[in-house]
């Protein structure tokens, strides 16, 4: 690995390192100043106006250190993926991914206080899958393999299954990641084309150029 990829992969763990320092400081701050019911106010309250500042500050509250725990790997690798891959839009996707996903969850989530970052997860694994597929993109699809291999049980979690578990949350983020997936399908690394390729769309463009039009004038030899 050369510097320039070395300085690419670092680069690429500095938001989602970031955003898991606030996860962990929000959870440290809880616990050391005993703000666990204040806190957790700031949870998504579906279709209450007041619930609606959920959407922002949801993902960074967690109900133990468990809970906040499994969500750290998952949000460090497949971010990871994400601004590896989408260096230029990585930002903009992520942000689409995390208010899109909590919006739905204000919309469809049952009468309660939904918290935790598994929301933004499922978003995440949901785009680099479904963007994978739709972008026959080599490098994406491999990609979208290895989020199958790590990550296919979560599907499991978008099912009403346990009563303390927002799989409102998990459904939504699912949906969120395949709707911006399309939004942003033209966007992005583009797919490597192979030399026969490039040189098929040459000769094809040889072919289908139109033919000059040339106009033959006739002059007409004057009698002497």
């Amino acid at each position: 690995m050369n510097k320039s990829d070395k300085r690419l992969f670092i680069n690429a763990l500095v938001f989602p390192f970031l955003f898991i320092v606030i996860m962990w400081a929000v959870k440290l701050i809880e616990i050391q100043f005993d703000l666990q019911n204040i806190i957790r106010e700031f949870g998504v309250s579906p279709r209450e106006l007041s619930g609606i500042k959920g959407v922002l500050f949801a993902p960074f509250i967690h109900k133990d250190l468990l809970h906040l725990s499994n969500n750290s790997l998952p949000i460090l690798i497949l971010g990871w993926f994400l601004f590896f891959s989408y260096k230029k839009i990585a930002n903009e996707i992520f942000l689409w991914l995390f208010l899109v996903s909590g919006l739905w969850l204000w919309v469809i989530g049952r009468p309660s206080l939904h918290i935790g970052a598994s929301g933004v997860i499922y978003s995440l694994a949901s785009f680099l899958f479904v963007s994978g597929i739709i972008r026959k993109n080599p490098r994406l699809s491999s990609i979208s393999l290895i989020v199958v291999f790590l990550y296919g049980s979560m599907i499991w979690g978008v099912f009403p299954t346990k009563p303390t578990v927002s799989w409102e949350g998990h459904l939504s983020g699912l949906v969120s990641g395949i709707i911006v997936a399309i939004f942003f399908k033209n966007d992005g690394p583009a797919r490597k084309k192979y030399q026969w390729e490039i040189d098929e769309e040459h000769e094809n463009t040889i072919v289908n150029q139109k033919p000059e039009t040339t106009i033959t004038y006739t002059i007409k030899k004057e009698d002497k």
